[in-house]
């Protein structure tokens, strides 16, 4: 146990440079707080006092904003930055040294029984407000960026942006635009430009169909009064 809270401390330390002291951390840090209280409430969850363990999960959720069903399985240093929105359902499995941000959701797609909520492996970072939907596999080592939607499979050591998330990188080969929280591949922009230099084509093909409408009108008007 006390292997696994250090994990979790050293985690803060290595993920965000505002950490400043442990004693900061230990009393200021509600992602850890969430990690913690939700440890407890899955250790009871296994030993089947589940009133007990949804208590704890209810109350952790009023404290810090961070929802974690005690049925999920969750590895040792995980790290919620700021954790505001986050959700994480009851058949989720989430590896070793995770990182998520806020208003990450780790969800399913609909009233289906067993495992419906995702397996996120080892050393995966989910951006601000992802959102990874069923029961697939986010690959060890991916990188989900923030806003995106993934409904598939996540291979290895990838980068997924979008909505629906798509894979921008694999296995250390770049692509342009790659992550960077900020300056982000926009599926829908691209489409809404291609969309709209189509329009344009459209429209100078209709121009030009009228004028050439306008002008054997013409002539035909010409050759009637002659």
């Amino acid at each position: 146990m006390w292997q696994t809270m250090k994990a979790d401390i050293d985690a803060v330390f290595e993920r965000d440079p505002a950490a400043r002291s442990v004693f900061e951390v230990v009393l200021t840090y509600s992602g850890l707080h969430a990690i913690w209280a939700h440890r407890i409430a899955h250790a009871l969850y296994k030993r089947k006092h589940f009133l007990i363990a949804r208590i704890i999960s209810q109350l952790s959720r009023f404290f810090t904003g961070i929802e974690i069903h005690p049925g999920a399985r969750i590895g040792k240093g995980v790290f919620i930055d700021h954790g505001m929105g986050v959700v994480i359902g009851e058949t989720c499995e989430i590896g070793d040294n995770v990182t998520l941000f806020q208003g990450v959701t780790l969800g399913g797609t609909g009233k289906e029984k067993g495992k419906r909520h995702p397996t996120i492996e080892d050393n995966v970072m989910i951006a601000s407000g992802a959102k990874v939907l069923g029961s697939m596999r986010i690959g060890r080592g991916s990188k989900i960026g923030a806003g995106s939607v993934v409904l598939q499979e996540v291979p290895p050591n990838s980068t997924v942006v979008g909505v629906p998330g798509r894979v921008v990188r694999q296995d250390g080969e770049r692509v342009p635009n790659d992550l960077d929280h900020i300056n982000l591949p926009d599926p829908v922009a691209d489409k809404l430009k291609t969309m709209e230099q189509e329009i344009d084509s459209l429209k100078r093909e209709l121009a030009l169909l009228k004028k050439e409408r306008e002008e054997c009108y013409g002539r035909e008007t010409v050759q009637h009064v002659d």
